[in-house]
């Protein structure tokens, strides 16, 4: 009878303890790939401490260069959504999502989220041609990554990531809405500012001695550019031919800067503020966050902070 009384009494304490972890709230994992999603899904997320958000480039890697390890392949597996940017340098993901196994996770790809308003990569005239990589496929259409450069884009992705937690948390969608609603005003204000900072400008003209990663921000505001090379391109020495162009339209636009993005070697732009006429362009510095690591985030860098900065340092390109 003893043994009966005890065997009862464990049973009821074994359903007791399975009654509060399934009365506790289950944690939503979320992976991303880049800073810019992890910040909007913070920001859509809108506090829920019950979101648990991982950034798997959070070490400075570029996402140009990225691999993913052992860890970061088991992080996807098992999250309930995985979102990432979808092109070229993303080429991994493939492999990654074959070893899934929550049948029902969410894939959200950006540039598919985007559909018609994504960018063919282009070459304009100076511009640096790419060498020819032997594994592309002759005629196949290279579409620019970088969409999170755009406040436009950034709403309807935000819209997007909000839409996609409250399909895995329905009880809370309204609340992912409506945080997604308030940070989008704020995107709005900042779209504002940009525009009326471009409207106003000395000259409607951007050069980049370095990569060239804002088409999209420059296609918002109607800008022009100049660059050394694509936005996504691996090279990192400009011809003489390059420099010359580039310092020649310096001159002829009048331009008061030369623009890099983020990382220590500028020296392509101060090559070409060089062979100016009055070698006294400034050097300024966009980022487009593809460089920002987790230690920032703890920092408390924000997607919204950088887009920030990146205004005031586009008013002094504009006007000196």
């Amino acid at each position: 009878m003893k043994k009966f009384i005890v065997v009862i009494l464990a049973l009821a304490l074994i359903a007791s303890l399975f009654a509060c972890a399934t009365a506790e709230e289950k944690p939503l994992s979320v992976v991303t790939t880049i800073f810019p999603i992890y910040d909007w899904v913070r920001e859509a997320a809108g506090g829920d401490e019950a979101v648990e958000i991982t950034m798997l480039l959070d070490s400075g890697v570029d996402l140009h260069s990225f691999q993913p390890t052992a860890a970061d392949i088991m992080k996807i597996a098992t999250c309930d959504v995985f979102i990432y940017v979808g092109g070229e340098s993303d080429e991994w993901v493939e492999d990654a999502l074959r070893e899934a196994v929550n049948p029902e996770m969410k894939v959200v790809n950006l540039l598919e989220t985007l559909g018609d308003d994504v960018k063919e990569e282009e070459i304009v005239e100076g511009m640096e041609a790419e060498e020819e990589d032997e594994d592309e496929v002759e005629g196949e259409v290279e579409y620019d990554e970088h969409v999170w450069l755009s406040l436009r884009n950034a709403k309807k992705l935000v819209a997007a990531i909000a839409g996609t937690l409250g399909e895995v948390a329905p009880e809370k969608a309204e609340s992912y809405a409506a945080s997604c609603e308030a940070y989008t005003a704020k995107l709005d204000a900042l779209d504002a500012a940009y525009a009326g900072a471009v409207e106003g400008a000395a000259v409607d003209t951007v050069l980049f001695g370095d990569r060239f990663p804002f088409r999209y921000l420059v296609d918002d505001y109607g800008l022009n550019y100049y660059a050394a090379f694509v936005g996504c391109s691996a090279e990192s020495e400009a011809s003489f031919e390059t420099v010359v162009f580039l310092s020649g339209k310096v001159d002829e636009l009048g331009l008061p800067a030369v623009l890099t993005i983020e990382g220590d070697n500028h020296r392509i732009a101060e090559t070409i503020v060089a062979n100016t006429q009055a070698k006294s362009a400034a050097i300024l510095t966009m980022d487009s966050m593809q460089a920002t690591t987790a230690e920032d985030v703890k920092n408390g860098v924000t997607y919204l902070g950088v887009m920030e900065a990146n205004l005031d340092t586009l008013r002094q390109a504009l006007n000196g």
